[in-house]
């Protein structure tokens, strides 16, 4: 049975290739050979200058890089055990380690927000062993970028690049303190730009678009340089993305160009002013894009929402508009209209490239001043008109009018005199009708507060800093 089995599935076998249709030498090349593009060269000729080393590249920046150590004096409760008669916490140092890039020869140096925040001191060691005081001249959360200065002269300054301008693949090398080792240096690619919705500082809801890079970042890296193969800044290292907090090749860098605009901002006013253009927005899917007539491939912006009175509702901009490129730079989503806008500066005035009924246009737009905490009455306290429902939730006496603490920071300064619910009767004797009249009230010096919370009234003075 087995024998008769296997041969008849060798007839039908066979029968059909007897019966398949025969393909012509010609098909069959055809078929086999599809049109590829190739080419044969050798990557090299043999006559190109070769690089046998980075060398005179790397050591003049390396000059430039600096170790930042910080200083934290941590305050805890004291506490004592019953049982053995022991005093447990109090204060206590505890120490951090970071990068930094001297970029002018009078001593001022860039570095990360989260290597100098909190610090009770600052030391910075230059590359010839000296080790110097710093003093912290401002900080922006928001990018993670701060500017830290000390005192000294003639210092060797590290030469800016244009971040703009570099490219996918371009060589880079990353410099810096990696686990306090002492200097090193790694080198790498730029692996990508522009890269944002990464989460490193969705909590400050600050503004993502760095440089990724494969070169070698590890703690300590961070604020330390990125440079390309001419030995310029590109890029101030920032974080990594690893399961284990080592380097896996996924690390960013803050371009230079907005580190650059940032350092400018704080050494003027000791704060960022950010642009402002008031829209709501979402970015264009190829869905969208069909709905209003465009292409499916179409990279832009839709305003969903523009704000009275707004830059953009003076400008003439409406709702539905499509907004393609600003100032001649495409934008491709909400993420990257908000970090353009952002880096510009108020009262300066933005081309849109808009895409309306069918027809593109450009608008010119006189952009405002970012607000970054409208609801902010006193460093850390916010608060709001006491408003129906909340007076109902929290059972206020309907004789009672003011301002609603909403909010309180850990760290406010006023936090002891002003809680989350209190509502601020009056300023001074005089009562508080509006936030903007009261923010401007609370100027620096001594005020008198009248303020009701939980159903009690009573004077808080408060002193201003």
């Amino acid at each position: 049975m087995k024998i008769a089995f296997r041969f008849g599935l060798f007839f039908f076998a066979v029968i059909a290739l007897a019966l398949a249709p025969r393909v012509s030498a010609d098909e069959k090349k055809a078929i086999l050979q599809p049109e590829l593009k190739v080419d044969r060269s050798p990557v090299t000729t043999g006559m190109e200058n070769r690089v046998a080393s980075y060398a005179d590249v790397v050591e003049p920046a390396q000059k430039a890089v600096v170790s930042v150590y910080s200083k934290r004096l941590m305050r805890e409760q004291v506490r004592l055990d019953i049982f053995t008669g022991r005093l447990s916490g109090g204060n206590r140092e505890e120490d951090g380690l970071g990068s930094g890039v001297i970029v002018s020869p009078d001593g001022y140096i860039l570095t990360n927000n989260h290597v100098v925040e909190g610090a009770d001191e600052l030391k910075v060691a230059l590359s010839d062993d000296r080790e110097v005081i710093a003093k912290v001249i401002g900080t922006d959360p928001k990018t993670d970028i701060a500017v830290i200065k000390i005192d000294a002269r003639n210092l060797p300054a590290i030469t800016l690049a244009d971040s703009d301008k570099t490219r996918v693949g371009d060589l880079v090398f990353a410099l810096g303190n990696p686990l306090g080792v002492g200097q090193t240096v790694t080198m790498g690619i730029v692996s990508a730009k522009g890269r944002s919705k990464l989460g490193l500082l969705e909590q400050v809801g600050g503004y993502e678009s760095f440089i990724q890079t494969d070169a070698s970042i590890n703690m300590g890296n961070s604020g330390g340089a990125l440079i390309d193969a001419k030995g310029r800044l590109v890029g101030i290292n920032s974080a990594i993305l690893s399961p284990s907090k080592g380097s896996i090749g996924i690390g960013f860098a803050i371009p230079v160009n907005l580190a650059a605009s940032i350092m400018r901002s704080l050494v003027e006013t000791g704060k960022v002013a950010r642009g402002f253009l008031g829209v709501s927005t979402d970015t264009i899917t190829p869905e969208v894009a069909e709905q209003l007539g465009l292409s499916k491939d179409t990279k832009g912006v839709l305003l969903s929402d523009i704000s009275p009175d707004g830059p953009a509702d003076k400008a003439g901009l409406k709702r539905n508009d499509a907004v393609l490129s600003i100032d001649g730079k495409p934008v491709s989503s909400r993420e990257e209209l908000r970090f353009i806008i952002a880096q510009s500066v108020p009262g300066s005035t933005v081309s849109l490239a808009v895409v309306r009924d069918g027809k593109t246009r450009t608008i010119p737009v006189a952009l405002g001043k970012l607000v970054e905490n409208p609801n902010e009455l006193l460093a850390g306290i916010q608060a709001e008109p006491l408003g129906v429902e909340a007076r109902r939730r929290l059972q206020v006496d309907g004789r009672i009018t003011g301002l609603l603490v909403t909010a309180v920071a850990e760290d406010s300064p006023y936090r002891d005199r002003l809680a989350p619910d209190a509502v601020i009767v009056e300023i001074d004797r005089q009562a508080v009708t509006d936030f903007s009249s009261a923010k401007n009230t609370l100027q620096s010096g001594r005020h008198l507060l009248l303020v009701y919370y939980r159903g009690q009234i009573s004077y808080q003075l408060l002193t201003v800093k």
